[in-house]
C-alpha cells in the first residue's frame, strides 16, 4: 500500500489524525503525527507491542491512563511517553479541541492500520469498527496491535472464525494492498 504524505484520516467519532512523514532515524524510522480530538473522545485502551509513542500537547488538555497506573493529565507544552507493550488510552479531557503533534516508532504498519481502523469505525458508525474489517485487521496484524478491553475468547476464537468467514464472503478485497504483518 502507497501512502503520500501529509496523509489525514477521521473517523465517526470527531477524531483527525495528520501523518506528516516518516522521519529516517539510525535506530528506526518514525512516522510524525498530529491529532485533533474533540472533547470526550479518544482511542480505547490499547497496546502497540513494537512501537513507542509520544505526544506533546500543542492546545487542550489530555487525559491518558497507563494499565495499572492512575489517570493523568498533560496540559500545553507537556509530553507523553508510551512504551512499546504497554497497554495505554488517551483522551481530550478538555472543553475544546485537543491538539497534540508527537511520534510513533518504529512506523512498521501504524499508518494503515490506523487509515484502516478509522474506515472501519466510519463503516460502523460509532466507536466499534466493522466486525469484519475489525477480525481481519486485529488478526491478521495481532502481533502488532491489540484492544485490551476485547474478552479473550473474542479475541482467540470469535475474530479468527470471523475473519475466516469474511474471507469465504469476500469481505477483504479492500484490503488486497495491506502490508505484511511485521514480525515480532
Amino acid at each position: 500500500m502507497k501512502i503520500s504524505y501529509p496523509h489525514t484520516i477521521t473517523n465517526s467519532e470527531g477524531e483527525k489524525i495528520i501523518f506528516h512523514g516518516v522521519q529516517k532515524d539510525p535506530d528506526g524510522d518514525k512516522v510524525l503525527v498530529e491529532n485533533f480530538v474533540t472533547p470526550g473522545h479518544g482511542p480505547a485502551m490499547h497496546t502497540h507491542f513494537l512501537q513507542d509513542e509520544a505526544l506533546t500537547v500543542v492546545s487542550g488538555k489530555l487525559g491518558y491512563l497507563v494499565l495499572g497506573q492512575e489517570e493523568r493529565y498533560a496540559h500545553e507544552g507537556e509530553t507523553v511517553l508510551f512504551k512499546r507493550g504497554v497497554p495505554h488510552r488517551f483522551w481530550n479531557a478538555g472543553q475544546d479541541i485537543l491538539n497534540c503533534q508527537g511520534w510513533i516508532k518504529p512506523a512498521n504498519t501504524i499508518v494503515f492500520f490506523l487509515s484502516a481502523i478509522y474506515e472501519a469505525q466510519n463503516k460502523s458508525g460509532k466507536a466499534e469498527p466493522e466486525k469484519f474489517d475489525s477480525a481481519y485487521l486485529l488478526t491478521r496484524y495481532g502481533q502488532e496491535y491489540d484492544i485490551y478491553g476485547i474478552p479473550k475468547f473474542v479475541k482467540k476464537t470469535v475474530m479468527p472464525l470471523t475473519y475466516m468467514v469474511g474471507r469465504m464472503l469476500g469481505k477483504y478485497q479492500h484490503f488486497a494492498d495491506a502490508p505484511e504483518p511485521v514480525k515480532a
